[in-house]
């Protein structure tokens, strides 16, 4: 297997998928309150008294509803459906009562092909689309299918696993593209059209509103992951992954992504990265190949009750709101800007920060390089500073290849002090999560591995492994039970 840094990391799913289409699932009862409004209309105009009484608005007044038709034409024409191949590899077991009669037994892995569907966006003309990372992740081929009924071979062009987008090409001009619409502008209760090929269902519109913006669910396993979800109540299913969430004036303000259901089909919420961050991803995926991924270099906590609770007295902090800078990275973006642990940061460039998922989409927004404006809360007076945004190794500039971690395609950890001593060993980074279809999986390599040399340097930190630059060839380390372990990766 070609080992040059792969920008796949399998997305784990918490629930069945069907069809392959939405691919992370969590738990949620769901629970539907009808209000009845009411107007005060006064007994009689020549009444002088302050006698009321309330009537319920007549169920044969017109409702003023959005005409969503023109929307929903122009979505359908340029959302697709996407489905990919996969090659499954199984390994028949080894069965001892055949070899004692000298039965030949076939220990070859052995291969079978499955299929899966999601959808996509068009948003070139050209043949670009955008879809989810999950749809398309470990496709050994992939075809598109137009509204129109046309169908075509599709490559990848790259993928963000972190925002759980994708980047996929096909050969063809002219196509129908949707615009893209500012997710920032949306606003609670507007109207939106979720639009994809549920269970197959291609070129299916639903309507909802837009219930709640900068959402946190931490479905996508990945140490920089980056969720700010758009909430909305429009229905999705199994397969509506990657398709198109569409303002009323036909405006692509998200791509559907995931569900928050009991059973794994509609039956809540459902969820869409944002355009703001999509348009970003898809920029850095054409220009360069690679996500461009700015970091503040800071651990925070939200400052809310439960942190006013546990700490506010210590701090002295008695009022919620803004991120508390608990750790800075010397070598970070914030520490050069001149932040400091216990600074309160309040807003990023004017937008106030309550939630982890504002910090997250305003720092995704950017690449490195880029200068944002962070106003932090410091000894009671609230200051400003002007902060150049850094890449993973602590650099103000771009990078031409994926980091090392996601290419490994698993979820690591830097090594305590404790661990090291149950591992018998100096230095490390211990491997919490393997990924299918990523380095380490395909190498074979387990949670619980200690990765203490990739191709005989020293790894000390994730910092280590994010320092790497060349094609990896050898990763070495030692399991728990003090077995230690090399693992030539060799390519196709």
């Amino acid at each position: 297997m070609k080992t040059k840094f792969l920008s796949a990391l399998a997305v784990v799913l918490t629930s069945a998928v069907v069809g392959g289409g939405i691919g992370y699932l969590a738990s949620q009862q769901f629970l539907n309150n009808n209000q009845v409004s009411a107007t005060p209309v006064a007994n009689d105009e020549s009444d002088t008294t302050t006698d009321m009484h309330f009537a319920s608005f007549s169920a044969q007044q017109p409702l003023q509803l959005p005409d969503l038709t023109q929307a929903a034409e122009m979505g359908v024409r340029a959302v697709v459906s996407v489905t990919k191949t996969e090659e499954i590899a199984t390994v028949q077991s080894w069965n001892p009562f055949l070899e004692l009669f000298g039965a030949p037994q076939q220990s070859a892995p052995q291969t079978h092909r499955q299929t899966a569907s999601g959808s996509g966006v068009i948003i070139g003309s050209d043949g670009y689309i955008v879809t989810n990372n999950h749809v398309i992740e470990n496709a050994s081929s992939l075809k598109v299918r137009l509204s129109d009924g046309q169908n075509y071979d599709a490559t990848i062009i790259g993928t963000d696993p972190t925002t759980d987008i994708a980047l996929i090409k096909i050969e063809a001009t002219g196509l129908p593209t949707l615009p893209f619409g500012s997710s920032d502008a949306l606003r609670l209760g507007e109207w939106v059209l979720a639009i994809g090929s549920p269970y197959d269902l291609q070129s299916t519109v639903t309507a909802g509103i837009v219930s709640a913006k900068a959402r946190t669910l931490r479905v996508i396993p990945n140490a920089f992951s980056i969720e700010s979800f758009i909430q909305t109540d429009a229905a999705i299913n199994p397969g509506n992954s990657g398709g198109a969430l569409v303002n009323a004036r036909g405006e692509l303000v998200g791509i559907n992504t995931v569900i928050k259901s009991p059973t794994g089909s509609y039956a809540g919420y459902s969820f869409a990265v944002p355009e703001t961050i999509v348009q970003k991803v898809v920029s850095d995926l054409k220009e360069y190949g690679v996500v461009q991924r700015a970091l503040l270099g800071i651990s925070y906590r939200m400052v809310d009750q439960a942190f006013l609770d546990e700490l506010g007295e210590k701090y002295g902090i008695d009022e919620i709101g803004g991120a508390y800078i608990a750790e800075i990275d010397p070598n970070g973006a914030a520490h050069s800007a001149g932040l400091k642990i216990g600074d309160i940061i309040t807003d990023i460039d004017g937008v106030k920060i309550d939630t982890h998922a504002n910090i997250s989409e305003e720092v995704g927004k950017h690449r490195p390089g880029d200068k944002i404006s962070v106003s932090v809360k410091r000894d009671g007076k609230v200051k400003q500073f002007d902060v150049v945004l850094r890449n993973k190794t602590g650099k103000a500039e771009l990078t031409s290849s994926i980091d090392a971690e996601t290419a490994l395609g698993g979820v690591m950890k830097e090594a305590s002090k404790e661990i090291l001593r149950k591992y018998n060993a100096s230095h490390g980074v211990l491997v919490t999560e393997v990924n299918r279809g990523g380095v380490l999986s395909n190498a074979g390599i387990k949670e619980g591995y200690l990765i203490t040399h990739i191709n005989e340097k020293p790894i000390r930190s994730i910092r280590d492994i994010q320092a790497i630059e060349q094609d990896i060839k050898l990763i070495e380390g030692t399991y728990p039970n003090g077995r230690h372990i090399g693992y030539v990766i060799v390519g196709k």
